[in-house]
């Protein structure tokens, strides 16, 4: 390790840190150091922040690690610009509770359940090999007591997804071994913060050690049962109630540290409690949503950063380089984490005969050391012992920013030759799915009170790699008045905002028309739309139309596919999802871009999918989901492929959101059994979420086969149609 090239150009760092530090000396910069004043300590740090991603993407280092060695440099072992004071303590313990928060909150419990075995058996031999190996290294060749030898072992079997972007990238995050990958790191990560959590209350208080095992279990069972049961009752009843995204920003992280605060209780660690905030109201933040955003910015931002440099404060490079136990400590340190992860790589892709190339993306995934291993050797740092030593001292510490430094490294490299390989050896999905097609979404408003779920809706369905793919649009009669214009521009002034929220651009266009439905389809074409989302009609009187008049010009004239919402609750909390699926809906022209879009949804919110359908078409529908969409929980509920909408309707909760997959005139799925769906909304729906969702037709369609007849011609002559059989059947 000494005579590595990381040793040597870390040695030269250090060595110029010490010169420049010398020539501050002669300066007698030293008087006025470290700085104490907040607002110079404030802003130091916001630069900190600023420049140092920008300089370490030039350089190819992490910014985990980056931050880390900036603190390093402007701390009391560097250029004495900083003391770690309150500032440090409070911010870097909202940070190091905001990592294991963000940690939880990117676990898709939905992938975990799907493959739950396979994540079951991989998580143990993850946090296993590493633990038994590790511990015995700890104590014959670094010659550590038993709990420290342990605790340093647990942070071996830890790791964090932070190559999980290069899956998506490559597009192959579908594979059974990523989802593998991700369901094993909540079960590994959860066995070490609880080894971490049982050995710090071990050193709290005065009753230290004295605790029974089977009290503490008991109570950190009761708390963990709690969180689980009460953290998602009352966070989706306060999601539901109120919609300001400050005031829910807020009420979320007072739940992280509200669960922290009951670990702590029971005589646990604070970080078990946020990781578990993080696992449990997952479901109630969408991955696409303002919430979401404000989270991982406000994170991102200043809390980690903060903490990250605190660490880097911490740490005494003199301790590293002037003992050779430090070297070594970080030798072993990095070699068992390392050889332990592709062991237990190795040993499930034997069990379960998988390829080697899923053994290298799972070893790629899994070893790299951030989050769990920093909260480990910090807590373990903390620790006084009876004889006033460090439970965990300060060559593990310095050892620590070596692990993380090289793991993160490795575990990029190995995964984005992996998953390089893993695309390459597939074969182009069809291109007849469209999944990937030439997606832009126009998004029509007319009435305010529904522009939030809208907005919400294309969110949840659109591809989140086409940043530029919505269109917002208002469209107002030649002749409106100057009031109207302004209504207008509000309206999109209002979606340009949520969408901006949620760090998605919508373009926006005001348009004038002669006729409102003529302005629209105008509006599709010269912006060359796929679909159209619109709200539900509201209806001035009974007997005006369902669809108003212009919903049923635009399903006359229009063969793109349109999406009609009519939300009672906010969309984007939607608990289950139910797909009302005609028969034959497998033979229409739109068919997989739907399906593409439901699962998009049901991906985003978390949600459970149920299909009702005829079995054929159940059966593509499940080939599909499985090959693009692994990780959509789903029910398939075979029926005729009729009209269920009245049982359906006795299912639903008021969470539950209802997609019904409606048929033109002349399509080969339309039934004359549709017809009656806008009286069935009228009786069991008007309470109740609910999309219609009309798919792309194969040709343009016409005048005399159309949805709109349904109400006119169309409609009078099926019924003709049937007085004239019943007439014949009689006579006969």
């Amino acid at each position: 390790m000494s005579g590595s090239p990381f040793s040597q150009s870390t040695k030269n760092i250090y060595f110029c840190i010490l010169k420049i530090k010398n020539m501050a000396a002669l300066i007698n910069f030293g008087e006025h150091l470290p700085i104490t004043n907040p607002t110079w300590i404030f802003f130091l740090v916001l630069c900190i922040i600023l420049f140092a991603p920008i300089l370490l993407n030039k350089l190819k280092i992490p910014h985990l690690i980056g931050m880390i060695l900036a603190g390093i440099l402007i701390g009391e072992h560097g250029f004495n610009l900083l003391a770690r004071d309150s500032s440090f303590e409070l911010f870097g313990q909202v940070g190091l509770f905001y990592i294991m928060f963000l940690a939880g909150l990117e676990m898709n419990m939905e992938d975990f359940h799907a493959i739950r075995w396979k994540a079951i058996v991989f998580g143990i031999l993850a946090f296993i090999i590493p633990l038994v190996l590790g511990f015995f290294s700890n104590i014959f060749v670094l010659e550590y007591g038993v709990v420290s030898s342990i605790l340093l072992a647990s942070m071996y079997a830890s790791h964090t997804l932070i190559s999980y972007p290069i899956v998506t990238r490559y597009g192959v995050a579908r594979h059974r071994c990523v989802s593998i990958a991700v369901g094993a790191t909540a079960i590994t990560d959860s066995l070490t913060l609880l080894v971490l959590a049982i050995i710090g209350s071990m050193y709290k208080g005065e009753a230290a050690g004295s605790w029974s095992w089977l009290e503490l279990i008991l109570k950190f069972l009761l708390a963990g049962v709690f969180i689980a049961y009460s953290f998602p009752r009352i966070g989706r009843w306060f999601l539901r109630k109120y919609e300001d995204g400050i005031v829910q920003f807020i009420f979320i992280l007072a739940m992280v540290f509200l669960a922290a605060g009951l670990m702590e209780l029971v005589g646990m660690e604070g970080i078990l409690g946020a990781f578990f905030a993080g696992l449990v109201l997952n479901r109630l933040i969408p991955t696409v949503s303002p919430l979401r955003n404000y989270l991982e910015f406000v994170g991102n931002a200043l809390f980690i950063p903060y903490f990250l440099i605190g660490v880097g404060m911490i740490i005494d490079m003199k301790v590293f380089f002037g003992h050779i136990e430090s070297m070594k400590v970080a030798g072993v340190m990095t070699v068992m984490a390392l050889g332990t992860k592709w062991i237990a790589a190795w040993a499930t892709q034997k069990i379960y005969g998988m390829k080697k190339i899923e053994r290298q993306l799972m070893f790629g995934l899994s070893n790299a050391q951030a989050a769990a291993t920093l909260a480990a050797v910090l807590v373990g740092y903390s620790i006084i012992l009876p004889d006033g030593s460090r439970l965990l001292n300060e060559d593990v510490l310095n050892g620590t920013i070596v692990l993380i430094l090289v793991t993160c490294v490795i575990s990029s490299i190995t995964t984005d030759i992996a998953a390089r390989k893993m695309a390459l050896s597939e074969l182009p999905p069809d291109s007849s799915k469209s999944r990937v097609d030439n997606e832009k979404i126009l998004i029509s408003f007319s009435n305010q009170q529904n522009v939030k779920n809208l907005i919400y809706l294309a969110l949840l369905v659109s591809n989140p790699k086409k940043n530029n793919g919505l269109v917002g649009l208002h469209v107002m009669y030649d002749n409106c008045t100057e009031e109207d214009r302004q209504r207008g521009k509000m309206l999109l002034r209002q979606a340009q905002e949520i969408a901006a929220k949620a760090d998605v651009t919508l373009q926006t266009q005001n348009r004038l028309a002669t006729n409102l439905s003529n302005g629209i389809l105008h509006a599709s074409k010269e912006n060359d739309v796929s679909e159209i989302i619109v709200g539900l009609h509201i209806r001035a009187t009974q007997d005006e139309s369902f669809f108003g008049p212009v919903l049923l010009n635009l399903l006359n004239k229009m063969d793109r596919q349109i999406m009609i919402l009519h939300a009672i609750t906010p969309i984007d909390r939607v608990r289950n999802i139910h797909v009302a699926i005609p028969k034959n809906a497998e033979y229409e022209a739109g068919f997989y871009r739907w399906l593409e879009r439901i699962a998009r949804m049901g991906q985003n919110t978390n949600s459970r999918i149920f299909w009702h359908g005829h079995p054929q078409t159940l059966s593509l529908i499940q080939s599909y989901l499985q090959h693009y969409h692994t990780g959509v929980v789903r029910e398939m509920c075979e029926t005729d492929g009729g009209n269920e909408l009245k049982r359906l309707s006795t299912i639903m909760q008021p969470d539950d959101l209802m997609v019904i997959i409606m048929a033109r005139h002349g399509s080969v799925s339309f039934r004359p059994s549709l017809e009656h769906v806008p009286h069935q909304i009228n009786a069991y729906y008007t309470e109740k979420n609910f999309i219609l969702l009309f798919p792309d037709s194969y040709a343009r369609t016409s005048s005399e086969l159309t949805f709109v007849e349904l109400h006119g011609t169309r409609g009078t002559y099926e019924k003709k149609k049937r007085w004239f059989n019943f007439l014949w059947e009689k006579k006969e």
